[in-house]
Parts: C-alpha cells; sequence; structure tokens
C-alpha cells in the first residue's frame, strides 16, 4: 500500500493555505481602493489563470469586479496571486471614473487601449546583433528577436524596450533602442 509523504502532503496544505490568504489580501485590498459610494454594491472574487501564449507571463492573477447594478471588469497582473503587493493592485486597479461607470452599467474600457506604438525596423524572428557592452567595435553577439514592445514586471506603467531579443548563447535581453548603436541586422542575413 502506498502512502504519501507527510512531509509532501504538508508543504502542498502550507502552499494552498498561502494561495487562499493572497486570494483574501487582494480582495480586501481590492475593496479598499473603490470609491466608498459603491463598494457596496461590489462582490469582489480573484483567481489564478495559466496563460498558454509566450508573450505573457505563466500565471496572471486575475480580479473580477462585479457590479450588482451594473457592468462587470477585471484586472489581470503578471504574477502568482502569493506576490501580488497592495502597491502592484493599485498600479492595475481601475480609475474611480472606470469603477463609476462599470458600477452604472456603462461600458468603459480597462486598462485603456494604449496609444499605438511606433513601428519598429524589425519584426519578431529578424536575424540581429545585439551590443551587450561598452566596446562600440567588439561587444556585439547574434541573436534572434523574440518580442516586440518588451516590458517587464516592476518598470513604470507604459514603460517598454523596442525588442526582447535571445541570444544565440541562450540569453533573453532587451534592446532599450531601435537604433544602430544598440541592434542591427545581422549583415550576413541582409545580403542573403
Amino acid at each position: 500500500m502506498f502512502l504519501p509523504n507527510a512531509s509532501a502532503l504538508d508543504e502542498k496544505k502550507t502552499d494552498e493555505d498561502k494561495k487562499k490568504k493572497a486570494f483574501k489580501d487582494i480582495e480586501k485590498w481590492s475593496l479598499e481602493l473603490m470609491p466608498e459610494a459603491i463598494r457596496d454594491d461590489a462582490v469582489i472574487s480573484s483567481q489564478e489563470i495559466v496563460c498558454r501564449d509566450p508573450e505573457c507571463s505563466p500565471i496572471d492573477t486575475v480580479v473580477l469586479i462585479v457590479f450588482q447594478s451594473g457592468m462587470d471588469g477585471s484586472i489581470g497582473i503578471p504574477s502568482i496571486a502569493s506576490e501580488v503587493t497592495k502597491e502592484e493592485l493599485r498600479n492595475h486597479f481601475p480609475t474611480v471614473e472606470v469603477l463609476e461607470k462599470w458600477h452604472q452599467g456603462e461600458v468603459a474600457e480597462w486598462p485603456p487601449i494604449e496609444e499605438e506604438l511606433p513601428r519598429l525596423r524589425f519584426d519578431v524572428s529578424t536575424r540581429v546583433l545585439c551590443r551587450i557592452g561598452p566596446d562600440v567595435e567588439t561587444d556585439w553577439t547574434p541573436g534572434t528577436i523574440t518580442q516586440l514592445w518588451y516590458s517587464e514586471k516592476g518598470w513604470p506603467h507604459g514603460s517598454y524596450a523596442p525588442y526582447k531579443v535571445k541570444l544565440d548563447d541562450g540569453r533573453q535581453i532587451f534592446a532599450p533602442g531601435d537604433i544602430d548603436q544598440v541592434v542591427r541586422r545581422l549583415e550576413t542575413e541582409e545580403k542573403g
């Protein structure tokens, strides 16, 4: 007869308890961030979802806001629930105007649609040389562009690097500018 390892079961229970506590904290903080006049009409629920898109985080925490008298809305935060802080939730939380529109049954876009970003010189899968050090002549290594308009957790809202690049040596980097001094087309493939 197989008996599961007691420490593994305890660890799994601890992880589940940690996740439940994180969800409760997120839901409590969400209500605190909501205007008092509409708070009692809101039901908040949070959960983790798995993203299978290679351009998003593997797990997002989603906060669903349901108004009994209006529209529903949601917030996506690119991290597991136990890593979400009150500050991070505040940075992703809808504005008072959006919350009031949802409460009144009106459609309001959240997050707002970003202004169209400028067209970049290269597309995903383009082979490039990336500057990886201070020497303009020698500090270059080849790679492939894997993402356009890359952003990382912790960057200010609306901050992007033009390219995320997987270098041939396996490292993942980003190019902070779309200029030849930072990233340029790999010459051998340019001629081919």
